[in-house]
């Protein structure tokens, strides 16, 4: 009797399937705890200038609009390292360009704190903003892509608490050491602790796994990361693969895909979202405290309040699970629509303290739930192919709207506006942004995506 031949085809393995099927490793939860803690830090340098802006207005004697500049020099450079991120990581991968990126950031948060003048300030405020939008996406980027579909979004809004809550910290941390230590030391600590956490970037993070599998390294190597991954052996695997739909990447490169026919108006207001997102973060957690300290409140307790507004970020895990499960664009702009209510409410309260505490908390859990949700809804709109651009473009013209915020603040408190008036137009961009997402829920092309129900 003969015997079957046997296939000379290489057994495969999706390694998105792979990941679907398994439940979330320990392995993974570490990978968790690396990028949260890249993004926990990221969050508090960059919120960082506004917590001692007073004492540096005292100590330096500026102006408001001296102070300006040093406010836009982060975000312009946070824009500038996330625009080159996306390419930089499809060339050299999605760790190596997060390793550089946070030397990068706590180098230069610990040159700051040596600053001789305000011109010195802004340029390393810039550099550091490099190395912070660089690493940002990167670490939502290399974090989704070892998440299985079906919480992806709850996951990787899970990670992305960790910019809010390290901006909070910040301000709490800001508190405590400036009357102690100064200024300088808060900038200190903001470069000290990630140098930390660098060493065990170096050490346990791996590189992204749909990285390696696209760029073709040898199914060895493939094997061993995934066995690090999983937990177990995939010896009998000779190739791995994607699983995805190759006409999702027939548009030329990752760029021209993103502003492609099919996903040009969902990148647009994604993008306007986002901007009028960090239109109003950027301009309350640079000029809160300044803004209470000019309606009375001490130093001290100005920063405590403001400190909580970054603090209702950790709503994105509720946020994340809804997502999971309904419309993700309708979940997303429900928190825009709110937080435009409590910001305007902000205005109101300034001069009774529960009223306003209560106001803050309730504006930062909206805004900052919304906002830490856009790179999970950035990231399942686009195909795999163009996920770093995609999110990493998001975040880069989204920064423009941070400089537009503090600088257009700036402008306001220069002219004396009102505390009311003040808050009333901070919550306009909360509007526009709720808007956006909701033209592109409903005019924009619907991308092919992993879950049955992520359309409902």
């Amino acid at each position: 009797m003969r015997m079957p031949e046997k296939s000379t085809e290489p057994q495969t393995t999706d390694v998105q399937a792979l990941l679907n099927a398994r439940g979330f490793s320990g392995y993974q939860w570490i990978i968790f705890a690396l990028c949260f803690l890249v993004v926990l830090f990221d969050g508090f340098d960059t919120a960082a200038m506004g917590y001692i802006a007073p004492s540096l207005i005292s100590d330096w004697g500026l102006s408001r609009t001296d102070l300006a500049p040093v406010l836009g020099a982060a975000l312009l450079g946070l824009a500038v390292g996330a625009f080159g991120a996306g390419p930089l990581a499809d060339h050299w991968g999605r760790k190596s360009v997060l390793v550089v990126s946070v030397a990068l950031f706590a180098l230069a948060s610990l040159a700051s704190a040596f600053s001789p003048d305000v011109q010195t300030l802004t340029v390393l405020r810039f550099v550091t903003g490099i190395g912070l939008g660089a690493a940002m996406p990167n670490a939502v980027t290399l974090m989704s892509e070892y998440c299985p579909d079906a919480r992806r979004a709850t996951l990787t809004n899970a990670m992305f608490c960790g910019f809010p809550l390290g901006a909070a910290m910040g301000g709490f941390v800001a508190a405590w050491m400036i009357p102690a230590w100064g200024w300088a030391s808060v900038l200190l600590l903001g470069g000290i602790a990630p140098l930390l956490l660098l060493v065990l970037l170096l050490r346990l993070l791996p590189e992204s796994l749909r990285y390696l599998v696209a760029q073709g390294y040898p199914a060895e190597q493939l094997r061993k990361v995934v066995a690090r991954v999983i937990g177990r052996s995939v010896a009998p695997a000779q190739a791995f693969v994607l699983g995805e739909s190759r006409a999702e990447g027939q548009e030329g490169s990752a760029i021209a895909l993103v502003v492609s026919p099919r996903y040009r108006l969902g990148s647009a207001m994604l993008w306007l979202a986002y901007f009028m997102g960090l239109v109003i973060f950027y301009a309350l957690v640079n000029w809160m405290p300044v803004i209470f300290s000019d309606a009375g409140l001490d130093a001290r307790t100005g920063a405590l309040v403001a400190a909580l507004f970054p603090l209702g970020g950790v709503g994105a895990v509720l946020s994340g699970w809804l997502m999971d499960r309904f419309n993700a664009d309708r979940v997303v702009a429900l928190g825009y629509g709110l937080a435009a209510v409590a910001v305007a409410c902000i205005g109101l309260a300034v001069g009774q303290l529960a009223w306003l505490v209560a106001a803050v908390l309730l504006a930062g859990l909206f805004m900052n739930t919304a906002q830490a949700s856009m790179p999970a809804l950035a990231a399942g709109f686009y195909p795999t192919r163009g996920r770093a651009t995609g999110v990493a473009w998001m975040l880069a013209i989204g920064r423009f709207g941070g400089i537009t915020g503090s600088l257009v603040l700036a402008e306001l408190l220069v002219r004396r506006w009102g505390t009311t008036e003040i808050f009333a137009v901070l919550a306009i961009p909360g509007l526009i942004g709720m808007v956006a997402l909701l033209v592109k829920q409903h005019f924009a092309a619907l991308p092919q995506v992993p879950r049955a129900h992520a359309g409902r």
